[in-house]
Order: structure tokens, then C-alpha cells, then sequence
């Protein structure tokens, strides 16, 4: 279960994250300059700054090591890269740090048992060459277990955290964001499935906090940077209690939102949350308890839906995924109809 956050005071370490400019990283970098740590954030410098406080050098991964990071030794180094090629020649460049990379559940081969952790589901054959994901998508799974073998193979200590559903402030797929949104708007809405069925999200900053924890304590092992499993309809009545909605959920079966053609998880015609029973039963039920006993700390489901709310309202361009109201009306209307 959640517990209070303790910060214990710990000596300052050298941090290099690989990215920094959006969302988890960027969380990364911010929490890690919050507790004093010397933190230098290396990207392309294309998405964004960097927070306060941290040094920035400009990287792209696919060229040489930047001289300046080469010839420095980092305590720690984070990193969220998806290309073998990045992580293998980032690992030769820093072998002797700590490394916490940040993987996913999508390297499970396994998504529709319940209950999964680390050592008791199968992994996906590892993909150890760059895959274009625009043209390949399913090779993302594959190329991130290959990334976990180059650092388990090639560092000197590691962590390795295999996120799922990430959310927050600053979420740049807009999957959990729907809902903040669609519930402060009240009204009849429409949900997905069955309300007993399970979910877990993550917020970025608990989590970014766990992998500055990882980095400092030098934690070793493999562990699912997941949430607190929960039925979709008490997740979704904490997202309503964070931003004060009462909108009043109709849950429709899956068999019929495919009918009406209503996507699974994202997508412009994506119900978000809603994913397809029962062989996506596990990929959003895996087993917290591990994450918890080393360090995992986690907010309030209902204090993420309100912040993700007054960062949507703050921020025009913020990314919007999930079926417009006019479609939702026309679906609930389908159902209302049915014979």
C-alpha cells in the first residue's frame, strides 16, 4: 500500500540523466536537483529546457559521446533510451556508474496474467538491432529487453524499472489525461468494460522520485514501477474525487464498443483505460508489493487527477488523446438504442 514519503538525508552524488527535457526524465532531473545531487542532463536540446539547476550538454545519441560528458566520471547515471545502439555505446562510456534504466512492462510476453512481477513472467526475445518504431511498433517490447541486457552485461551495478502506465503533469500521450478532464466536465459518460475490472497508473514524479532513491542507495535488481492495482471504477471515482466531478458513468461491454468501433487504450477514437478482456487482464495488475519494500512511494490517485487538470487548463497545446464528446454522445446514444 502507499505509505508516507521519507526522505532521509543522503551525500550529494553525480547524476548524469540521459534525456531531461520531458516528463519522466525531466521529473528525474528536477527531483534529483531538489535533494542537492550535482545532476547534468544530456539530450538534443530539441524538446525543451532543462529544470533549474541542472547543467545541460547537447546530445544527440545516434553521434560520439560528447567530449565533456566522456571525460567525466558520474555516481549514477539515468537512462529512458529505447535504441540498443544509445544504451550500448552510453554503458561503454560510463561503466563503472550506477545505472537505473527505465524500461517497461511492454517487454513482458505475458499481458493477460494477473498479479506478474519481475522473474515470473516470460520476456519477449530480445530485438539487439535499432528498429524505426513508425514502422514497426511491436519492436519496442523487444528493443527495451535488449537495452536491459546491455546493462546488466555491461555496468558495473544497475536498476532496472519497467514502468506501466505513467501519468501526471506534463504527459505527452494524454491517455490518463482524458479523464481528469472528462469528469470535471460532469454529464453522462461513457466507460469502458466493467467497473471490477483492474488498472494501475503511476504518477511520474513518484515515480522519478523512486529512480533518484535507486540511483542514491545504488539498488540493485529488476522491479515493475507500477501503481496500486485497483478496480477501473474506484481509479476513475478518485480521478472524479480529485477534480470535484459528478459526471455519472455508463459502463458499456467491450463486445459493443468494438461494434462501434471504439479503440482500446489511445488513439482519437480510443476510449482511454479501456483494454480489451481477458488477455490484457495482467497488463495492468502487476504486483507493486516488491517496488513498495524498496522504496516505491505513491500520492493519492485523486491529488495526480487534480494536478494533471490545472496543468491541462494552464497549457493549450497539452496532448489530448481519447474519443471527442460528439463521438461519445453518438456511442451512448447507440447503446441507449440497442434492441
Amino acid at each position: 500500500m502507499p505509505r508516507e514519503r521519507i526522505l532521509d538525508s543522503v551525500a550529494a552524488v553525480k547524476i548524469l540523466v540521459l534525456g531531461g527535457s520531458v516528463f519522466l526524465s525531466k521529473a528525474v532531473a528536477a527531483e534529483a536537483v531538489a535533494r542537492g545531487h550535482d545532476v547534468t542532463c544530456a539530450n538534443r536540446g530539441s524538446s525543451g529546457p532543462v529544470p533549474d539547476g541542472a547543467a545541460f550538454v547537447r546530445w544527440d545519441r545516434g553521434e560520439a559521446v560528447p567530449a565533456e560528458l566522456a571525460d567525466t566520471a558520474y555516481d549514477a547515471v539515468v537512462d529512458v533510451g529505447r535504441m540498443p545502439s544509445w544504451v550500448r555505446s552510453a554503458v561503454a562510456a560510463w561503466p563503472a556508474a550506477h545505472w537505473v534504466f527505465v524500461s517497461t512492462v511492454n517487454v513482458y510476453a505475458d499481458d493477460s496474467t494477473p498479479g506478474g512481477r519481475p522473474g515470473s513472467l516470460p520476456l519477449r526475445d530480445p530485438q539487439p538491432d535499432d528498429v524505426d518504431l513508425a514502422q514497426d511498433p511491436d519492436a519496442y517490447g523487444p528493443m527495451k529487453v535488449a537495452c536491459e541486457e546491455i546493462v546488466r552485461d555491461g555496468a558495473a551495478s544497475w536498476t532496472v524499472i519497467r514502468p506501466g502506465l505513467i501519468v501526471g503533469p506534463g504527459d505527452p500521450t494524454g491517455r490518463f489525461s482524458y479523464w481528469p478532464a472528462r469528469l470535471a466536465d460532469g454529464g453522462e459518460a461513457l466507460a469502458g468494460g466493467r467497473p471490477e475490472d483492474r488498472m494501475q497508473v503511476i504518477d511520474a514524479r513518484d515515480l522519478a522520485a523512486w529512480i533518484v532513491t535507486c540511483a542514491e542507495q545504488r539498488t540493485a535488481g529488476d522491479y515493475d514501477g507500477v501503481g496500486e492495482v485497483l478496480p477501473l471504477g474506484t481509479l476513475l471515482a478518485r480521478v472524479a474525487d480529485g477534480v470535484d466531478g459528478d459526471a455519472d458513468l455508463t459502463w458499456v461491454p467491450q463486445e459493443f464498443l468494438a461494434d462501434q468501433g471504439v479503440q482500446p487504450w489511445m488513439g482519437p477514437e480510443a476510449l482511454p483505460l479501456w483494454l480489451p478482456r481477458p488477455e490484457y487482464d495482467g497488463l495492468g495488475s502487476h504486483d507493486p508489493a516488491p517496488s513498495y519494500a524498496a522504496g516505491l512511494v505513491l500520492r493519492p490517485v485523486a491529488d495526480t487527477a487534480r494536478d494533471t487538470l490545472a496543468w491541462q487548463r494552464a497549457t493549450p497545446d497539452a496532448a489530448v488523446t481519447g474519443l471527442t464528446r460528439e463521438r461519445e454522445a453518438a456511442v451512448l446514444d447507440a447503446w441507449r438504442a440497442r434492441d
